[in-house]
Order: C-alpha cells, then structure tokens, then sequence
C-alpha cells in the first residue's frame, strides 16, 4: 500500500483546480490559459504542427491515486496506519489530506480495532476526536499485545531454571545410588550385545528418564495455568455483568502439543534412518524477538511501600515516587539503562520530605505537589531541581490531589475539598464539605470538580457557578478516577470499573465493568484510545476503552499495586513491595 502511495507521488501532481480548468476548456473546446512560466504553443509561434487525422483527441485527466474512484481511495487509505493518514497524507496533497477528515472512515476503523459486540465510545459521540482515539488504539494495541506473552514465557523461565537448580543441589546427596545405577545400566547394555533378546531389561532399568520427561511437564502445567487464568481474565474484561464478551487467548500450551508432536515426528524420523546415516543436528529454534515495551525496576530508593507515582514533564522522562518512608524520590528515567535517582525531596531542616506517609502526588507544568498523613501539601519547583516553593498546612491527612494551572484541590479524611491558590501567601480560597466521610479521590478541569467519597457517593461541584450540581450515590466506592474529555472512569472497592458521561452540567452513570480484578482497582488512567487500571490483587491491565473494555494484557505482579501513571506511551506502577517499576517503548 505504502509502495503504490510512493509510486503516485513520483507523478507530476495536478490540483483540484487544474484539473477543473482543463475539463472545462477540454468541453467548451477553449485553449488552456498561458501562465507566465508556461512555454508558448506551437500555434501562436506559426507552426503548423496539426495531428494527424487517425489520432484521436484526448482531454487531460488526472493519474494516480486521483484517477481511482474516492470510495476506493478511502478503502486504501483505511488499510494505512492511522499515523500515517494524519500526519503523511496531508504533506502528499491537499486532495488525499481530506482522507484524514472523513469522520465515518474513522468510525469504522475502530470500530475494526475493538471488534463486534462492542460499543465505542462509551460517552457522548459529538465532538468525539477519531483520530487521536484509532491512532492511540493501534499504537496501545502494538506494544501490549505481546507483552503478556512475554512475560509468561519469562515467568515458566524463571520457574524451569529454579528447579533445574534445585535438581542441581539434590545430584551430590544421591552419589552412590546413581554410580549403582548407572553400573546395572552399563551391565544390562553389555548383556543386550551377547543376548538381543534383552533389550526391555534396560528400558525396564531407564524408566526414570520418561519420569524426568514427565516431570518437566508437569513444570509446564504448573505454570500455564497463569496464562490460561489470564485467558479467562480478558474473558471477565470484555463483558458487562449481564453480556460479557470472551476475547480470550490461545494458551501457551497448544504450542507446546505441537513442539511435542514436532519432537515425536522427528524421533521417529530418525529411527527409520540408516544406521551409517549421518545426519545434522536439528537447527536452534530462533528466539521470538523482544516485546515493543523494555520493562524495568528502578534503583532501590524506598525502604517502604510506594503509594503514589507520576510522570511528569510532558515526554515520559521524569517520574515522582511518594512512599511510607515519608519521601519524595525525583527519577531521570532518561540516564543509565535503569534510570537514575535525581534527588530526594526535602527542604531545611528536614530529614525526610513530610512528617508522614506521602500518599498523594499531583503536578501541573514545573509545580510539583504531594500530599501527606501529616496534613500538609507541599510545592515543589521542578524547573529549579526540586527546591521546595511552598507549605501548605491542612487540618487532617490528605488523601488525593488534583492541580489545574494555578489552583490545587485536595481531598482529606475530615470530608472536605479544599481550594488553594499556589500563588497567593494565604493559600486557602474556599473549603467545601460535600461528602459524609473521607474524600479518596478527585478529577478536574476549569469548570468542573468531581470528587468520590468512602460514603459511596461522587460529586459534581460548578467552579464557575460556586455551588454543588450533582451527587450519585453507589453501591460501593471509589478509589481513583480519570477525567478525560466528557468520559470519566473510575474504579472502587469491588474490584469493578465505573464509567460516567459529563455534558453540559449534567453528570451521568453509564455503565460498571468487571475487568477481572479481585480487589480494589487502586489506579485508572483514561485518554481517547487507552484504558489502563491496577489493583491491589497484584495485577495491571491494559485494555481499549470500549463497552467492554477489551483486555490487551494482564500483568502480575509480585505484592499489591497502590497506583499508576502514564505519560507518553510510558506506564509507571507504584508497588507495595518498595519499588517503582516502568514499562516504555524500546530503544
């Protein structure tokens, strides 16, 4: 497709315009108008230079992709990466640029990539922005898709080595019972020489080497039920409670009936062989290529759990990590092969950078904020190095933030939403209790507030109007919400996915999924295009945000995971065993 884009390229390019003016004179039988930099025609220099009269007269038309009927050109274009309609078309020409402007191409195409059975988008439809949503789809789709794979095939890995060094340990204890062994086995092969008819003697002798060959599947058994659970998972994720949809993988195990039945073939291939037959070993099986996403665990800087973790700077570069250890850790993710510890946040005359556990982070250009047990808020310029820019002192632990330009909120376990102006000496500018207990999570934009509470409810407070529009009461509460366009999702206490409709004001209960967490959805990040959630029962999932989402990959985790954050194709988790871990796109 590319190649028949490049050959048309090569073509001299005719505009809409040209192509309208040598129609017109074509059918009305005018000369063509002369430009400036146009040669004379051999008429107006006295030439007589008339066809001959066998020749036909033929009208100029256009060639390439042009002279292709539209519908057939928007069927080529639709097979071509989204990137490459939106940013390479329009450089080609004006005419195929209009490609990347058919809103129902658009629909279609991802419509292709979430599959039957699905709806998408989830919210409202007016407005919606198709191509950033297909574009971030099939790039979501080409770095995750293998990534679960991978990291089974490293896990059974892992598993296979252990116990081969387990093996390993135990060969010295049984010294004397295999040189007995392997005396009856010498012996009985001796005897097979003399008398043929003794060779079920050495395979009676040898039956442990088909135990071996059993206990090595039963290692495999042990560890695809990982993968086929995971399977099962993306079936739970795909469905709402009442229509689920399976988008279920292929175990890793059929791959391995068929390498088994590949190796019995081959053995019976080789006894049919002649006996003075020489044949070659059979070739390395080559290495499946590494996975879109290099996946790392950055240097030890905790010496407890991590809460929070966000990516900051706009390109995925730089992270911020809050933990039980009262700290604040700046990462370059940029420098070594596992990035480097920056700095640990503090100011004068502090050992640590809070009081308490740092349990919220939230950040806006260069301004950097993190929340704390010890009810303070403090700023930090990124622009300076970290340095710390300003306190703010709270009445009781805060538990969320969320930054929109010059302003702060913060969510605390006393009920309460407080407004802070970070510019102003006297910070606080309003306090509102919405809620009947402790505010956990909140989403904003410049006109808008949401804010979920332990009381099962979420509400909608007007900025601009000053006052509380809306409040949904739920079953269960939430945890951790993300606030993209007029879609929001949101994930509580039940292991469940919420997702809610904001128009005009009017905010609205759309659907819940279960996604195949256990636990509470402890992290949500939403954009036009990706969906990923995380849970304290130690898994992360990827998915595409429609209804139902559709499960990319599921990854497992070695302890619990307090929250995510993603930047730039760049996934961060924080982790309840001291650690940050990254997933970005490879080098």
């Amino acid at each position: 497709m590319l190649r028949l884009l490049v050959e048309w390229m090569s073509v001299p390019q005719v505009t809409l315009e040209e192509e309208k003016e040598r129609g017109r004179n074509a059918f009305l039988g005018e000369s063509p108008r002369l430009s400036s930099n146009d040669a004379p025609l051999p008429s107006q220099l006295g030439l007589n230079l008339a066809p001959p009269l066998n020749t036909p007269e033929t009208s100029p038309s256009p060639s390439g992709l042009l002279s292709l009927p539209w519908e057939m050109v928007a069927r080529i274009a639709s097979h071509l990466p989204a990137q490459c309609v939106i940013n390479v078309l329009p450089q080609v020409c004006r005419a195929l640029g209009e490609v990347g402007e058919d809103t129902s191409a658009w629909q279609l195409r991802a419509h292709r990539l979430t599959g039957p059975k699905t709806s998408f988008p989830v919210g409202l439809r007016d407005n919606f922005d198709w191509p950033t949503a297909c574009l971030e789809m099939e790039q979501l789709i080409e770095r995750w898709a293998g990534q679960e794979e991978w990291a089974a095939r490293q896990r059974v890995a892992q598993m296979q080595e252990a116990e081969g060094e387990q093996e390993m340990e135990e060969v010295p204890e049984q010294d004397d019972a295999d040189e007995e062994a392997a005396g009856a086995v010498n012996g009985a092969a001796h005897e097979a020489v003399i008398e043929p008819d003794r060779p079920q003697a050495l395979q009676e002798d040898g039956e442990d080497l088909p135990v071996r060959h059993r206990e090595g599947e039963e290692g495999d058994n042990n560890a695809a039920p990982i993968v086929r659970d995971e399977g099962r998972e993306n079936g739970i994720a795909g469905g709402v409670a009442e229509d689920g949809q399976n988008y279920q993988n292929h175990p890793e195990g059929v791959d391995g009936d068929q390498r088994q039945d590949n190796g019995n073939l081959e053995d019976m291939m080789d006894e049919g062989a002649d006996e003075g037959a020489v044949t070659d070993p059979p070739p390395d099986r080559s290495p499946s290529p590494p996975p879109a996403l290099e996946h790392i665990t950055l240097p030890s800087g905790h010496i407890a759990d991590v809460n929070s973790v966000l990516l900051v700077g706009g390109e995925g570069a730089v992270c911020a990590s809050g933990s039980r250890d009262r700290n604040v850790n700046l990462w370059d993710l940029r420098r070594g092969p596992r990035g480097v510890l920056l700095r640990t946040l503090g100011g004068r005359g502090l050992f640590s950078t809070h009081r308490g556990w740092v349990w919220c982070l939230a950040a806006n250009g260069p301004l950097l904020a993190s929340g704390s047990f010890d009810s303070t808020v403090r700023l930090w310029d990124l622009e300076a190095g970290g340095t710390e820019r300003g306190l703010i002192r709270g009445r009781a632990a805060v538990l969320c933030l969320s930054c929109q330009a010059d302003t702060l909120l913060a969510g605390s376990h006393d009920q309460k939403v407080s407004i802070y102006d970070t510019r102003a000496a006297e910070p606080l500018v309003k306090s509102l209790r919405l809620h009947g207990d402790a505010v956990l999570c909140l989403a904003s934009d410049e006109q808008y507030i949401l804010s979920g509470s332990k009381d099962n409810t979420v509400a909608v407070f007007d900025r601009r109007a000053g006052k509380l529009l809306q409040k949904v009461q739920l079953k269960s509460y939430l945890l951790s919400m993300s606030y993209s366009g007029r879609e929001v999702w949101a994930g509580d206490n039940h292991g469940l996915v919420h997702t809610f409709s904001m128009n005009e004001g009017f905010f609205k209960s759309i659907a819940q999924f279960n996604v195949g967490h256990s636990s509470l959805v402890t992290g949500v990040h939403h954009s036009p295009g990706t969906l990923y959630t995380c849970s304290s029962d130690r898994t992360i999932k990827v998915h595409l945000p429609c209804a139902p989402p559709k499960t990319l990959c599921t990854l497992h985790h070695q302890a619990g995971v307090n929250g995510l954050s993603v930047e730039a194709g760049v996934l961060a988790i924080a982790s309840g065993d001291m650690n940050v871990e990254v997933w970005r796109p490879r080098q």
